[in-house]
């Protein structure tokens, strides 16, 4: 009994040892490149992760003692780079296939892998029931007879159903695999009829979407990572599911980096992908989403994999950008004239006020300056002043008083700081010129990091939305 127990175990113990890691045999008949490529994908691209070169027989094999990260993957094959997908699941990632390079879909079959039977079972029904709907949906567009564009539409509806009844099935059958996860992810949300007018509706409707987005993606699955959906189901809740003004998205943001915390890789690739968006970002106010990351996540220690001196920079940057966001108290500077005498930012009394940092040898300033002062022209008259630093030191400054005679800009308030008394270059955070803050008679931030031909635009919305809150 002893020596069979022994042998028991010993055969378990090979058995789990062959299993490691990954082996992928690839048979396409008609296909006679040297190479063939094992990619995945990441966010909204696609990376390779292995190549396989065709051996006597004529197949490819991937392998490798590390298990790939489950997923979906993508077989290509060059010089075209055409492709088609197969599942990597977290167990069972030692199988083979073979198809036909004219009928790479219809014609692949797979040996040892479950998963991927079920998963090109479940693609070719659709690919049945769309050719099913493709001439019903070209009689519709050409019908012009009510009754029968009626009747075609419920043909539709009725092989929709169809549809939606077999994919239920399908995820029921086939749950917890990972093909079953796959497809229930991109079930549709079913969204109730609310009442109210058409606005009303819309916006119930908005709001429940919002709720039961994710109902059938679970975030925290690991797998979801590697699918070509995942990016364009984050993307759409955050950008077209909330209105784009920061304290939305930062909700938004929220949400999502909650769900996907369980998964520490996917956590880590959406969190740092979202603070580069936001730091590179054109829109207008969305530094406020930067320093909303860094605050609620990188200052808190969730990202240990963000090596000290980097950490800090980020923390930094942060602290510069927060008292400079929309909204905030612009930060007072105590500047100097050109007789110098001292001026301050919140000494001037006027309804707004266009702070504007330029460097009179500064290209693009050259171009800019010319429209600030066209813009100055048409909105003097209605509350609207200049304070504008040159962005020049010592000896510098006396070429910024020239500049200014030179090209007819002297109702303006020119102010200096030759040796950065004030710290302006560090409280406004001029790293280029010309920069653009318009500021109410509080000296709040309204708008800012717009050119001057945004100018016009921005202001009339200011005043028009100041008209209508009167």
């Amino acid at each position: 009994m002893l020596i069979s127990a022994f042998l028991f175990a010993a055969v378990c113990s090979t058995n789990i040892h062959a299993q490691s890691g990954y082996s992928i045999q690839v048979r396409i008949d008609g296909f006679e490149q040297k190479e063939l490529y094992l990619g995945y994908y990441l966010g909204d691209k696609q990376y390779l992760r292995d190549t396989a070169v065709q051996d006597a027989k004529g197949n490819y094999i991937f392998s490798d003692t590390a298990a790939l990260p489950a997923g979906v993957y993508i077989l290509v094959l060059p010089p075209e780079n055409n492709f088609f997908q197969i599942l990597i699941p977290e167990k069972g990632q030692h199988f083979s296939m073979q198809t036909k390079l004219d009928q790479m879909t219809e014609q692949i079959q797979f040996k040892g892998s479950p998963e991927n039977t079920a998963f090109y079972n479940y693609l070719n029904y659709l690919s049945e029931r769309n050719k099913e709907a493709d001439p019903i949906n070209k009689a519709l567009e050409a019908s012009q007879d009510t009754v029968e564009k009626t009747r075609l539409q419920k043909t539709l509806t009725a092989l929709g159903e169809k549809v939606k009844t077999y994919q239920q099935a399908f995820v029921k059958e086939h749950s917890p695999m990972l093909v079953a996860r796959i497809v229930k992810a991109n079930l549709n949300t079913d969204i109730p009829e609310f009442e109210g007018s058409e606005s009303e509706r819309q916006l119930k409707m908005l709001y429940f979407l919002r709720a039961h987005y994710f109902d059938h993606l679970d975030l925290a699955d690991p797998a979801m990572l590697r699918t070509p959906f995942l990016y364009e189901k984050i993307d759409y809740f955050i950008n077209k599911l909330h209105y784009q003004h920061p304290d939305s998205i930062a909700v938004a943001l929220d949400t999502v980096i909650a769900r996907l915390r369980p998964a520490e890789e996917s956590f880590k690739f959406y969190l740092v992908q979202f603070l580069n968006a936001y730091a590179r970002s054109t829109y207008v106010g969305m530094d406020a989403v930067y320093v909303h990351l860094v605050e609620k996540y990188y200052a808190m220690g969730d990202t240990p994999w963000v090596e000290t001196e980097q950490l800090n920079k980020i923390i930094e940057n942060a602290k510069t950008l927060k008292p400079i966001l929309i909204g905030k108290i612009a930060p007072d500077i105590e500047m100097q004239k050109q007789d110098g005498s001292k001026i301050r930012l919140s000494s001037v009394k006027s309804p707004f006020t266009i702070l504007y940092f330029w460097r009179y040898d500064c290209g693009h300033c050259k171009e800019q300056t010319p429209i600030v002062k066209e813009f100055y022209e048409k909105f003097k008259d209605k509350g609207v002043r200049i304070f504008a630093v040159c962005v020049k030191f010592r000896d510098e400054v006396a070429d910024c008083w020239k500049y200014i005679d030179e090209n007819g800009i002297g109702d303006w308030i020119h102010t200096v700081d030759p040796y950065l008394a004030s710290r302006y270059y560090t409280l406004y955070n001029v790293k280029t010129t010309p920069q653009v803050y318009i500021l109410d008679k509080d000296k709040k931030i309204l708008s800012k990091n717009i050119s001057g031909e945004q100018l016009e635009e921005v202001m009339n919305q200011i005043l028009e939305s100041e008209h209508l809150n009167h």
